[in-house]
């Protein structure tokens, strides 16, 4: 791995800015593995000509809203997880996984891999972006939804899979970014009850996490960072 730089990570509002000075959008076919609501996609291919990405994502009800939301030009949903890519090999010239491979089971994260190196042309590349486990954020979440063995994983996974000789390490950056939330509901909505989980919150532990949210509140709601790592892996020609 790239030796990282000791001086404080830097405050990025927008991680487009950071993804389109690592790799060239423009006009490129790209793949979005656990796409989410696929927001930064959506911004990609209006700021990027020519660009295109097809968002994959295993949550039906997060499709659902995906597809019934208005028409996003350059950008297209499939059902389908990172661990079993619908496409043919080297189709696509770049791959992006935001906030995601943790989430793909640790026994699959290395077919996910495999999977994306697979779809990608060669000189193809896959940036990576994963939460960072530490910070007051993480302390909140920590209490519902501990990832820090998965998010490990995710880690060990992409160390790995330069071992295998189909990827070499491009690039790493490390950088934070703002998190707002007006109030403690609008934190409850976001962050304790996704599409995807039901993280089983009981009276006395809802009472805990507010409490915890509660003690970063401010005069505009609580304003907090999370730290974000990220690696751009290029799939050897």
């Amino acid at each position: 791995m790239t030796e990282l730089s000791s001086q404080s990570p830097p405050l990025i509002n927008d991680e487009l800015d950071l993804l389109a000075s690592l790799a060239p959008l423009r006009g490129a076919q790209l793949i979005e593995l656990g796409c989410g609501a696929a927001r930064l996609a959506a911004d990609l291919v209006g700021r990027f000509p020519g660009a295109h990405v097809t968002g994959l994502e295993v949550d039906e009800r997060q499709m659902v809203k995906n597809l019934a939301a208005p028409v996003t030009p350059g950008l297209t949903f499939v059902t389908a997880g990172a661990q079993a890519i619908p496409f043919a090999d080297a189709r696509f010239d770049g791959a992006l996984m935001l906030k995601s491979l943790h989430h793909v089971p640790m026994t699959l994260m290395a077919q996910a891999l495999a999977e994306v190196a697979r779809v990608l042309k060669p000189g193809g590349w896959l940036y990576v972006s994963e939460p960072v486990y530490a910070g007051p954020l993480n302390e909140i979440m920590r209490l519902f939804n501990d990832e820090g063995v998965v998010r490990a994983a995710a880690q060990q996974a992409l160390d790995a899979a330069l071992q295998t000789g189909q990827w070499q390490a491009d690039d790493e950056r490390r950088f934070e970014m703002p998190v707002h939330f007006t109030d403690f509901d609008t934190f409850e909505q976001r962050m304790m009850r996704p599409t995807y989980a039901n993280h089983q919150i009981d009276d006395a532990l809802h009472s805990g996490i507010r409490q915890r949210f509660e003690s970063h509140l401010g005069p505009q709601g609580v304003a907090l960072t999370r730290p974000m790592h990220v690696r751009l892996l290029r799939k050897v020609a």
